[in-house]
Parts: structure tokens; sequence; C-alpha cells
């Protein structure tokens, strides 16, 4: 019996690893929900396309949210998510706690993507952010910058300026979709 027990751990850990090897560097993190609640492998979205945006409740772009959302919409049965992600960097436009942040999101745009909580270092420091800086060479200058991620892990960047529902975002995220 210990013997298949023991098979039985091995087997875990070795589908364990190979899951982990699988998933895309720059979704290897984890962090917490917006609202209190179990953290969040990231890499739970590995196979997916993903879009990660640096958001703020008080920005000239904070419309975005409404494009955000209707980008999510349009795309996540396709295999597409939005992970919005709250900082204060730029501006200081993320005054709000995390309870403030997600009601303000779901009454005024009506936010169902994933949103996590609120960064309280500097964007650059943050070890997701770090990595897709990496990627791509490219620090957000100011917030909703977007960045891409492919089923592979590719990482595009997009500034700020670029809309959600702009052609190139949109271009880019349904070739990201239609590459397996």
């Amino acid at each position: 019996m210990k013997y298949f027990r023991c098979l039985a751990l091995l087997l875990s850990a070795s589908l364990a690893a190979a899951a982990f090897a699988q998933t895309p560097a720059v979704l290897n993190h984890t962090m917490n929900p917006l609202l209190p609640g179990k953290l969040i492998a990231l890499s739970q979205y590995a196979g997916k396309v993903v879009l990660i945006v640096n958001v703020a409740s008080e920005c000239g772009f904070t419309p975005q949210y409404e494009g955000l959302e209707a980008l999510y919409k349009r795309y996540q049965s396709k295999g597409f998510v939005v992970l919005g992600v709250p900082a204060n960097d730029f501006g200081g436009q993320e005054k709000g706690t995390n309870k403030q942040i997600a009601e303000f999101c779901k009454a005024n745009f009506g936010v169902s993507f994933p949103m996590f909580e609120k960064i309280e270092v500097p964007i650059a420091q943050h070890p997701l952010f770090a990595s897709l800086i990496k990627a791509t060479n490219q620090p957000p200058k100011w917030n909703f910058h977007k960045y891409l991620v492919d089923r592979a892990g590719k990482v595009s960047a997009f500034p700020s300026t670029v809309e959600p529902l702009s052609p190139s975002l949109t271009k880019a995220v349904e070739s990201a979709l239609a590459s397996k």
C-alpha cells in the first residue's frame, strides 16, 4: 500500500512540474484578488491569451474599462482573459481601497473580468510587472498600459493611448487566439 501512495505522490509531483514547465514565465506568479479571497496562481491562465492592464479609477483613460469589458466579453469563450491590476504609480490616480475600487468598477463599468489587489510598490518593482517589462523592454509610462501574452508566452506591449477595441489591439488578440 505504501508503494502505491509513493507512486501516486510521485506522479502527482511530476504532473505539477510538467504543468509548471508549460506555463509561460510571465504567468508564474501568484496574486491576491481585488476582494479578499484565496491567492490566485496566474498559471491557471496558461494556454489562454491574456491581456494584463495596470488600471486606475481617476485617470483620463479610466473609460477604457468599458472597452476592456467589451473585449473580454467578445473573446472570453475563445480562451481570452483580461486581468486588471490597480496601481497608484502615475499621477496618484488610484487612491481607493480594494473594496472601493471593486465597487467603482462594477457600478460604473460592469467589470466582470478578474481584478487583483492594488499594487502598493512602484509598478516596476512588482514581480508580475517586472517580468512583463523584462519580456518587452517596455515599462508602463502611464495607467492603462497593456501587455498581451499569447498562448506560448510571447508578450507584446500596447501604450495607454491604444484603446481596447482599437483595430491594432483587436487584431493582435485575434491573431493570438488563432495560434495554438
